[in-house]
Protein backbone atom coordinates (compact mmCIF):
# COMPACT_ATOMS: atom_id res chain seq x y z
CA UNK A 1 0.00 0.00 0.00
CA UNK A 2 2.71 2.77 0.68
CA UNK A 3 4.57 2.26 -2.52
CA UNK A 4 0.56 2.00 -4.51
CA UNK A 5 -0.75 5.66 -5.48
CA UNK A 6 -3.93 6.18 -3.05
CA UNK A 7 -7.22 7.52 -5.03
CA UNK A 8 -8.77 10.91 -4.61
CA UNK A 9 -11.49 11.44 -2.79
CA UNK A 10 -14.90 12.63 -3.86
CA UNK A 11 -17.10 15.28 -2.18
CA UNK A 12 -19.85 13.17 -1.08
CA UNK A 13 -16.51 10.71 0.17
CA UNK A 14 -15.03 13.27 2.29
CA UNK A 15 -18.59 14.38 4.22
CA UNK A 16 -19.21 10.94 4.48
CA UNK A 17 -19.02 10.15 8.61
CA UNK A 18 -16.90 7.29 7.50
CA UNK A 19 -13.87 9.90 6.37
CA UNK A 20 -15.03 12.25 9.42
CA UNK A 21 -14.06 9.04 11.51
CA UNK A 22 -10.79 8.24 9.85
CA UNK A 23 -9.58 11.92 10.31
CA UNK A 24 -10.56 11.59 13.78
CA UNK A 25 -8.56 8.19 13.91
CA UNK A 26 -5.98 9.68 12.30
CA UNK A 27 -5.37 12.84 14.24
CA UNK A 28 -5.51 10.49 17.43
CA UNK A 29 -3.17 7.74 15.49
CA UNK A 30 -0.20 10.72 14.79
CA UNK A 31 -0.66 12.30 18.20
CA UNK A 32 -0.08 8.73 19.60
CA UNK A 33 3.28 8.19 17.97
CA UNK A 34 3.52 10.75 18.17
CA UNK A 35 4.45 12.28 14.52
CA UNK A 36 3.86 15.47 12.33
CA UNK A 37 2.18 14.46 10.25
CA UNK A 38 0.07 11.19 8.61
CA UNK A 39 -1.34 9.99 5.26
CA UNK A 40 -4.06 7.35 4.76
CA UNK A 41 -1.67 4.86 2.99
CA UNK A 42 0.27 4.74 6.25
CA UNK A 43 -2.58 2.97 8.11
CA UNK A 44 -3.66 1.02 5.18
CA UNK A 45 -5.96 3.19 3.43
CA UNK A 46 -5.50 4.13 -0.18
CA UNK A 47 -6.90 7.40 -0.08
CA UNK A 48 -5.60 10.68 -0.61
CA UNK A 49 -5.70 12.33 2.50
CA UNK A 50 -3.46 13.17 5.41
CA UNK A 51 -3.33 14.81 8.18
CA UNK A 52 -0.98 17.50 10.02
CA UNK A 53 -0.06 19.16 13.35
CA UNK A 54 3.39 20.41 14.97
CA UNK A 55 2.61 21.23 18.35
CA UNK A 56 4.49 23.67 20.14
CA UNK A 57 5.63 20.46 22.52
CA UNK A 58 7.58 18.65 19.99
CA UNK A 59 10.00 21.70 19.56
CA UNK A 60 11.22 21.75 23.25
CA UNK A 61 14.48 19.37 22.50
CA UNK A 62 15.51 21.58 19.77
CA UNK A 63 17.56 24.89 20.28
CA UNK A 64 16.65 27.89 19.38
CA UNK A 65 19.76 28.08 16.08
CA UNK A 66 18.24 24.52 15.08
CA UNK A 67 14.01 26.10 15.09
CA UNK A 68 15.48 29.26 13.10
CA UNK A 69 17.92 26.82 10.83
CA UNK A 70 14.63 24.60 9.66
CA UNK A 71 12.36 27.43 9.88
CA UNK A 72 10.53 25.26 11.97
CA UNK A 73 7.08 27.01 14.11
CA UNK A 74 3.62 25.39 15.21
CA UNK A 75 0.99 24.03 12.81
CA UNK A 76 -2.54 23.54 13.64
CA UNK A 77 -4.03 20.60 13.15
CA UNK A 78 -6.14 19.96 9.57
CA UNK A 79 -6.64 17.56 7.04
CA UNK A 80 -5.22 17.63 3.45
CA UNK A 81 -7.60 15.75 0.71
CA UNK A 82 -6.66 15.37 -2.76
CA UNK A 83 -3.44 17.97 -2.10
CA UNK A 84 -1.65 19.04 -4.87
CA UNK A 85 2.00 20.54 -5.04
CA UNK A 86 1.41 23.87 -7.34
CA UNK A 87 4.97 25.67 -6.94
CA UNK A 88 8.10 25.37 -5.34
CA UNK A 89 11.08 27.77 -4.16
CA UNK A 90 14.45 26.68 -3.14
CA UNK A 91 15.54 23.68 -3.93
CA UNK A 92 17.62 21.14 -2.45
CA UNK A 93 17.35 22.26 1.41
CA UNK A 94 18.22 19.52 3.26
CA UNK A 95 17.69 18.52 6.64
CA UNK A 96 17.26 15.26 8.78
CA UNK A 97 13.83 13.63 8.52
CA UNK A 98 12.16 10.28 10.12
CA UNK A 99 9.17 8.71 9.10
CA UNK A 100 6.12 6.90 11.11
CA UNK A 101 6.37 3.94 8.41
CA UNK A 102 10.35 3.61 8.93
CA UNK A 103 10.40 3.90 12.67
CA UNK A 104 13.73 4.07 14.31
CA UNK A 105 15.77 5.88 11.34
CA UNK A 106 16.59 9.36 9.70
CA UNK A 107 18.01 10.40 6.70
CA UNK A 108 19.13 13.84 5.29
CA UNK A 109 16.72 14.39 2.85
CA UNK A 110 16.65 17.52 0.22
CA UNK A 111 13.26 19.20 0.02
CA UNK A 112 12.03 22.39 -1.30
CA UNK A 113 11.90 25.36 1.08
CA UNK A 114 8.55 26.65 -0.14
CA UNK A 115 6.06 24.75 -1.47
CA UNK A 116 2.53 26.16 -2.93
CA UNK A 117 -0.26 23.47 -2.11
CA UNK A 118 -3.79 23.08 -2.98
CA UNK A 119 -6.34 20.49 -1.50
CA UNK A 120 -9.30 20.19 -0.03
CA UNK A 121 -10.15 20.35 3.58
CA UNK A 122 -12.21 17.97 5.50
CA UNK A 123 -15.33 20.46 4.75
CA UNK A 124 -14.70 19.62 0.81
CA UNK A 125 -13.66 23.20 0.76
CA UNK A 126 -10.32 24.05 -1.48
CA UNK A 127 -7.87 25.57 0.52
CA UNK A 128 -4.61 26.87 -1.10
CA UNK A 129 -1.43 27.26 1.21
CA UNK A 130 2.14 28.98 0.98
CA UNK A 131 4.27 27.25 3.40
CA UNK A 132 7.86 27.31 4.26
CA UNK A 133 10.16 25.88 6.22
CA UNK A 134 9.33 22.76 8.06
CA UNK A 135 5.68 23.05 7.48
CA UNK A 136 6.47 23.01 4.05
CA UNK A 137 8.83 20.00 4.61
CA UNK A 138 6.16 18.03 6.10
CA UNK A 139 3.91 18.76 3.42
CA UNK A 140 6.49 17.56 0.66
CA UNK A 141 6.69 14.46 2.96
CA UNK A 142 2.73 13.67 3.53
CA UNK A 143 1.76 13.98 -0.36
CA UNK A 144 4.48 12.01 -1.22
CA UNK A 145 3.01 8.86 0.68
CA UNK A 146 0.05 9.42 -1.26
CA UNK A 147 1.47 8.75 -4.43
CA UNK A 148 3.68 5.62 -3.04
CA UNK A 149 7.18 7.45 -2.35
CA UNK A 150 9.10 7.26 0.66
CA UNK A 151 12.00 9.70 2.54
CA UNK A 152 14.56 6.95 1.94
CA UNK A 153 13.50 7.18 -1.74
CA UNK A 154 14.86 10.93 -2.05
CA UNK A 155 17.38 11.16 1.07
CA UNK A 156 21.02 10.86 0.78
CA UNK A 157 21.62 7.19 1.41
CA UNK A 158 25.54 7.70 3.56
CA UNK A 159 23.18 10.32 6.07
CA UNK A 160 20.84 7.53 6.78
CA UNK A 161 20.97 6.44 10.68
CA UNK A 162 19.09 5.10 13.35
CA UNK A 163 17.91 7.68 15.73
CA UNK A 164 20.15 6.67 18.62
CA UNK A 165 23.36 7.01 16.11
CA UNK A 166 21.29 10.62 15.13
CA UNK A 167 20.86 12.41 18.95
CA UNK A 168 24.46 11.02 19.42
CA UNK A 169 26.81 12.22 16.65
CA UNK A 170 24.45 14.24 14.52
CA UNK A 171 22.00 15.90 16.31
CA UNK A 172 23.91 19.05 17.30
CA UNK A 173 25.98 19.36 14.07
CA UNK A 174 24.51 21.73 10.96
CA UNK A 175 23.10 19.57 8.35
CA UNK A 176 25.46 20.52 5.63
CA UNK A 177 28.14 20.02 7.93
CA UNK A 178 26.98 16.29 8.21
CA UNK A 179 26.41 15.94 4.32
CA UNK A 180 29.90 17.48 3.87
CA UNK A 181 31.06 14.64 6.47
CA UNK A 182 29.31 12.14 5.29
CA UNK A 183 29.57 12.79 1.07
Amino acid sequence: MLRAQARELTRAEILSKQTQQLIENMREAMRDAPGVGLAAPQIGVSLQLAVIEDREEYHVKATPEQLAERGRRPVAFHALINPKIVATANPGVEYFEGCLSVTGFVAVVPRHRRVTVEFLNERAEPVRVEAEGWYARILQHEIDHLYGKLYIDRMHMRTFCTVENFEQHWKSMPTAKVVAKLG
